[in-house]
């Protein structure tokens, strides 16, 4: 939901409210900003009314600061415009009172504040969407003081241990699991997925069986292993593994599984299930997302859970998982028996979504539309780097196998004074050595702004030393930014939302077998993408800048790690700069309510 203030001496506060996310801009422009040291946030609810946590510290008030150190806002205020509060809970209201400090840093001055009332959306709802993002940041300094960088299997203490895997999940484990358990007696659930080796996930679907549901679940189990160049034999994956999860349930291979086993080099990259009432025509609801039915899918590696009640649209992915259950595909030593058989599998795919191939996603009518892979030619994809390439506003997509060819072609000439492009990577984008293809590298000019997961590997300022998921052993390939999502123009009026299993690459439009869901016109689901977005946006980007800022071995003076008292960060914000942009992103944004 978006909020704005009442203008008051000169500021309005603009914010956006998602579940747990609330994001903010200060628009100043009409304020005496003359000695400003930032702003004081001060939230109360119906339980408490406090300031909030602070993060940088002044040097002349605490000029050795450790990571035991926490301090107010009151004292040690934000330095920006854009701000963002991580700890919100879910369908609550909150007041923020926003002081603009003034003074010196031992003896501050804290001017009337402005005040804007804030409402975030409930994690589960009646409505025809429900989100559900995993924390996707094991890589944190809360999760060195909560759990000391522990694998949160290896944490000792039960209660504490449940903790950390309740914490790393943030209710994605539980929207699953609450999926799949309401279907009653007599219903169906069809579900397509990757990795299908989180025995809980695994079980609930055996014990639905049990009660009476028609379940039938179609897993990858291409044999695809081999020995490598080194001689060290790999075993199919996820072949292997989701067998045995399967076998330790107790689910039927003949009954309740359906093997997809053709097209080996490809692979069935679906995350996704369908539920069908008991004797309902068509299907009702389906959940789809980005998360991989494994442990590190849910409490590792960035990951969204999406709920839709859709008849349409879940009937659609009914047909979808029809077509699969057949195992469609090159099955066979013969080349031209495995063109023909993937030409006919393809067209079956996509006539399923077949405008697409004509107008592109942005041409969409309003509301939901699947979309399915694998399709011939690069059409889908082309059409989402034109998404990113022409939003009016801001546009902002994850990345984890990074940037394609195609959207570096298009946004290599983006010059628009009046777009912000917002790209979350697995990798830093750089130059591959052993690539004849010249680097072309996005940055400031073309609008494009990168965040790429890292953690910090030293201790810096006040800053523990973190941990990865791959330290953990909860992710060995996709460590960081596994989530496949795209907003273009997610703060207007007519937001468009894509979201699902299909990474923006070639061979996830070409060659996998994938989905992605285009929600078009629906603000909530947008404002929730969106402050998602902007939390691992945010938590990565310090964690990229302090990385270069090793690689090059020099400090980074847009990076102080103190509040600075001589007004220098205000210039950050001059006309046409990067924050000056996202201040002017919210300031425009459609729909707003005022209050």
């Amino acid at each position: 939901m978006r909020f704005k203030s009442q203008l008051k001496n000169g500021y309005r506060i603009y914010a956006v409210a998602g579940i747990n996310t609330i994001s903010f801009a200060i628009d100043g422009g009409k304020a005496d900003k003359k000695g400003l040291l930032g702003f004081s946030v001060e939230r109360e609810d119906s339980k408490e009314k406090r300031f909030l946590d602070g993060f940088k510290v002044f040097k002349e008030v605490i000029p050795h600061p450790n990571k035991n150190v926490t301090v107010s806002t009151y004292d040690h205020p934000v330095q920006s415009f854009v701000w963002d509060d991580f700890t919100a809970k879910p369908n609550t209201r909150y007041s923020y009172d926003f002081y603009p400090v003034k003074g010196k840093p031992k003896k501050l001055i804290h001017k009337g504040p402005i005040r804007i009332e804030v409402k975030t959306e409930p994690l589960y709802s009646d409505l025809e969407h429900d989100v559900f993002f995993n924390r996707g940041v094991v890589s944190s300094q809360a999760y060195e003081r909560r759990f000391e960088n522990i694998p949160p299997d290896k944490i000792p203490d039960p209660k504490k241990k449940k903790a950390a895997f309740q914490w790393l999940s943030r209710e994605l484990d539980d929207a699953i699991l609450k999926f799949i358990n309401s279907a009653e007696k007599g219903d169906t659930l069809l579900g397509c997925f990757y990795e299908f080796r989180y025995l809980p996930v695994v079980q609930a679907f055996k014990d639905a069986a049990d009660r009476g549901v028609n379940v039938k679940i179609i897993v990858d189990a291409k044999n695809n292993e081999h020995t490598d160049k080194k001689g060290k034999f790999h075993e199919s994956f996820p072949r292997t593994e989701n067998l045995k999860a399967i076998a330790a349930a107790k689910l039927s291979l003949t009954e309740n599984i359906v093997k997809r086993e053709a097209n080996r080099n490809d692979i069935q990259h679906n995350k996704f299930c369908v539920h069908i009432g008991k004797g309902d025509p068509q299907a009702s609801q389906v959940w789809t997302g980005s998360t991989n039915i494994s442990e590190g899918g849910i409490f590792g590696q960035t990951n969204v859970g999406h709920w839709i009640r859709n008849h349409e649209a879940a009937e659609k992915y009914r047909i979808y998982w029809d077509i699969l259950s057949k195992d469609p595909g090159a099955n066979t030593d013969d080349n031209a028996t495995n063109r023909k058989a993937n030409d006919e599998f393809k067209k079956k795919v996509i006539a399923l979504t077949p405008d697409i191939e004509k107008g592109g996603i942005a041409n969409l009518p309003l509301g939901v539309t699947p979309l399915f892979s694998p399709r011939k030619g690069a059409k889908v994809l082309e059409s989402y780097a034109a998404m990113v390439d022409t939003a009016e506003k801001s546009a902002a997509i994850t990345l984890a196998f990074g940037i394609g060819k195609i959207f570096k072609d298009l946004l290599s000439d983006n010059t628009s004074q009046s777009q912000i492009i917002f790209m979350l990577l697995e990798k830093q984008d750089k130059p591959d050595k052993r690539s004849k293809t010249p680097f072309l590298k996005l940055g400031a000019k073309n609008n494009v702004y990168q965040a790429f997961g890292a953690y910090i590997d030293d201790p810096v300022y006040k800053f523990a030393r973190e941990t990865n998921n791959r330290i953990l052993g909860l992710n060995k390939h996709v460590s960081y930014i596994h989530s496949k999502f795209l907003l273009m123009d997610p703060l207007k009026d007519v937001p468009v939302v894509v979201t699902s299993s299909a990474n923006f690459s070639e061979a996830s439009t070409s060659s996998n077998d994938e989905n992605m869901v285009v929600i078009k016109g629906d603000k909530r689901v947008a404002d929730i993408y969106f402050t998602e977005f902007n939390r691992l946006f945010n938590h990565y980007y310090f964690r990229s800048v302090h990385q270069q800022m090793k690689q090059r071995g020099t400090d980074d003076p847009d990076q102080d790690v103190f509040l600075q008292t001589n007004g220098e960060w205000l210039e950050k914000y001059k006309k046409g700069k990067f924050r000056h942009k996202r201040i002017q992103m919210y300031a425009g944004m459609e729909g707003t309510v005022k209050v």
